[in-house]
């Protein structure tokens, strides 16, 4: 299994010249952890995630330095832990040590990649551009799906995906943001979370009268009202 087929493709992405202030907006309205950052030209330049807006002066979380940590550090270090605490920039903050796949890069390729760098999630890009993000969830989702009695066609497959995500895309009542699809050997798997009962059987009927879909597998979870917050 192949990595464009269990990526998600709706992209939450943050300018680089945004403030620390919109990716914290950005990352609680999507409800995701990490978000890329792009330049002008649409280009992957850096991930910014929680763990980078969290030691922050504004509300007091940047972790004190005994004297002796003082002492031993490097200045540069020094400096570094200074601009990621005060700067209002983006692109001052992100991680710019970034570790990306192709989308061809195979779910084994993707799990050695996470488990060598100790990320969560791995960005899919084309010519520089990000295309898709995989993690360690869609990694779960792709175990689930998988048929290891039966022969894999990738272009099958990637065809199936296509049609079921172009077939809920007409539909105001289905979201790319809080849904995923993944498709094996024409059954196809529903993931993410809706507002009601109604919402996850029109989903699966949906994705049920898409040709060459077999069976589908709603793995939909209904929320609360308490924490819906409009999805």
């Amino acid at each position: 299994m192949r990595a464009k087929q269990v990526m998600t493709r709706q992209i939450h992405a943050v300018m680089a010249d945004a403030s620390v202030y919109d990716a914290a907006q950005v990352l609680l309205n999507a409800g995701i952890s990490a978000a890329p950052v792009i330049d002008a030209d649409g280009k992957l330049i850096g991930i910014v995630s929680e763990a980078d807006l969290m030691y922050r002066t504004e509300i007091g979380t940047v972790p004190g330095k005994s004297w002796l940590q003082r002492l031993l550090a490097d200045d540069a270090v020094l400096a570094n832990d200074y601009i990621r605490a005060h700067s209002h920039r983006v692109a001052d903050v992100m991680t710019k040590n970034l570790v990306t796949a192709d989308e061809r890069a195979t779910l084994g390729e993707i799990a050695t990649l996470m488990q060598r760098h100790r990320v969560k999630r791995i960005p899919i890009v084309r010519n520089g551009k990000v295309v898709g993000i995989v993690s360690r969830a869609n990694l779960l989702q792709g175990l689930l799906a998988r048929d290891s009695a039966s022969s894999e066609d990738p272009t099958a497959n990637e065809a199936v995906r296509t049609l079921v995500t172009s077939e809920l895309a007409r539909h105001g009542w289905a979201t790319s943001q809080t849904s995923c699809v993944v498709a094996e050997n024409g059954v196809v798997h529903l993931w993410g979370y809706v507002n009601s009962d109604v919402v996850r059987d029109a989903y699966r009927i949906a994705a049920e009268n898409v040709r060459g879909v077999k069976r589908v597998e709603n793995h939909m979870k209904v929320l609360p009202p308490e924490t819906r917050l409009g999805i």
